[in-house]
């Protein structure tokens, strides 16, 4: 008999929000894609990113990687100034299934890698995430997935049971993280895909 999910818990950027920084450097380069990519790739990297979501402070590390790179600081500096300008809103139909989970009685909560500074200022700004019963967010507690201590952490906050929770996340190596630590996990393509994986599992109906 297969296992009941008790619980649902959705990475926010990629899943929830459309959060990407070419939102905003697409506008800043004037369309020049390959001049943006080679910011994003070699000035303001993921790498240097990563910091910022185990809990570096956004405009420290945006002055201090200004000051390696005067000629861009200006773009640098638009990172931390700017930063809410790299969502373009809701990841389309991803809202309706949460509240669809949430009408249901299932409870929802959020497991995402994002700054200290920012995610206050989204729950504010999107009502939606407001439905959530609960949340661990990497820069708040300083470890970010796929490090398997930030899966624990929330299966420990919340008393769940991993094998009765389930996971979204549109990176595959986040998603097989959580599979390691015992929790049921799937790969966020589509709010449709969502929507009838989760009818299959017999947490929405058809």
């Amino acid at each position: 008999m297969d296992v009941v999910v008790s619980a649902v818990v959705f990475d926010i950027g990629g899943v929830l929000l459309d959060w990407d920084p070419r939102h905003l450097y697409r506008q800043l380069f004037d369309g020049d894609e390959d001049a943006m990519e080679r910011f994003l790739t070699q000035v303001c990297t993921p790498g240097w990113h990563a910091a910022q979501d185990l809990g570096y402070s956004i405009e420290r590390a945006c002055r201090e990687l200004a000051a390696e790179h005067p000629g861009q600081a200006e773009l640098i500096l638009t990172w931390a100034r700017r930063t809410e300008d790299m969502i373009s809103g809701p990841v389309p139909g991803t809202a309706a299934v949460l509240a669809e989970l949430k009408q249901r009685g299932v409870r929802c909560y959020a497991l995402s890698n994002m700054e200290a500074e920012t995610f206050p200022v989204r729950l504010r700004r999107y009502e939606f995430l407001r439905q959530l019963d609960g949340h661990v967010i990497s820069g708040l507690e300083r470890v970010a997935k796929p490090d398997p201590r930030i899966y624990r952490l929330l299966l420990d906050r919340y008393q769940l049971a991993a094998g009765q929770t389930l996971f979204i996340d549109d990176k595959q190596a986040n998603v097989m993280a959580a599979r390691e630590v015992g929790m049921r996990a799937v790969r966020f393509e589509s709010a449709p895909a969502l929507r009838a994986q989760l009818v299959t599992m017999g947490l929405l109906a058809g």
